[in-house]
């Protein structure tokens, strides 16, 4: 059993309390977990009782050093961003982070920027304060860059976990739709938003079963709600 887990915002107490009781076989983070400490010390009381894997979201580049906690963590190869890893006997892949406009933003003109090189490239040719210089280079750690997503739309998924969500949700958006069945995936799971809709309704039209998991619940694969 595999459990998705709604933005934590640096509450891990229901998880490990909830893991250490039914023991699933994974747990996959769908962003915005905001480390306080690097990840494996935060879930040292648990990774010996699961896998865990994550995606980052848009609030895990307000401090950077909720980055550095994630990505210089002991879990950093943990990150399903930008790739597609087996678990639990599903290929599951992931796409962490947000379409911001400085850039992507989907409905936009095309900024140019495929990567966060070509972003820091572009911000170099305009002289700024330190300042707001860092704190654009922070904050863009956690853009959907279009490499990012052509790359992984080019792979094959039964799953595929986002910080965005697809098109059903009032905020969500098309591309996600495009990506899952570029994919092939049958499941597309998502956080964020902080709401869980029923969103049903859209599955013919979307080609794929669609679920929003909310603010520190968690959801089975199967679609139950755990918490």
């Amino acid at each position: 059993m595999i459990w998705f887990l709604g933005d934590v915002h640096g509450r891990f107490d229901h998880v490990i309390r909830l893991v250490k009781s039914h023991r699933p076989e994974a747990v996959v983070f769908l962003g915005d977990l905001e480390c306080s400490l690097p990840l494996d010390v935060i879930l040292r009381p648990i990774l010996g009782l699961t896998e865990v894997w994550f995606i980052h979201g848009n609030h895990d580049v307000d401090e950077l050093s909720y980055w550095h906690n994630l990505y210089g963590s002991g879990l950093s190869e943990r990150s399903l961003h930008g790739r597609v890893v087996e678990i639990a006997g599903y290929r599951v892949g992931g796409l962490g982070g947000t379409f911001e406009p400085p850039v992507w933003r989907p409905g936009s003109p095309d900024t140019g920027i495929q990567n966060y090189d070509d972003f820091l490239e572009r911000l170099a040719l305009k002289p700024q304060h330190a300042d707001v210089l860092a704190t654009k280079k922070q904050h863009a750690l956690s853009a959907i860059f279009p490499d990012d997503y052509f790359s992984l739309a080019l792979e094959r998924a039964d799953i595929l976990v986002t910080h965005e969500a697809p098109s059903c949700h009032p905020h969500g958006f098309y591309e996600i739709d495009e990506l899952a069945l570029s994919m092939g995936a049958k499941m597309v799971v998502h956080g964020h938003h902080h709401d869980c809709l029923d969103y049903k309704s859209d599955w013919p039209r979307l080609g794929f079963e669609a679920h929003g998991v909310a603010f520190r619940s968690i959801m089975g694969v199967d679609g139950s709600v755990i918490r």
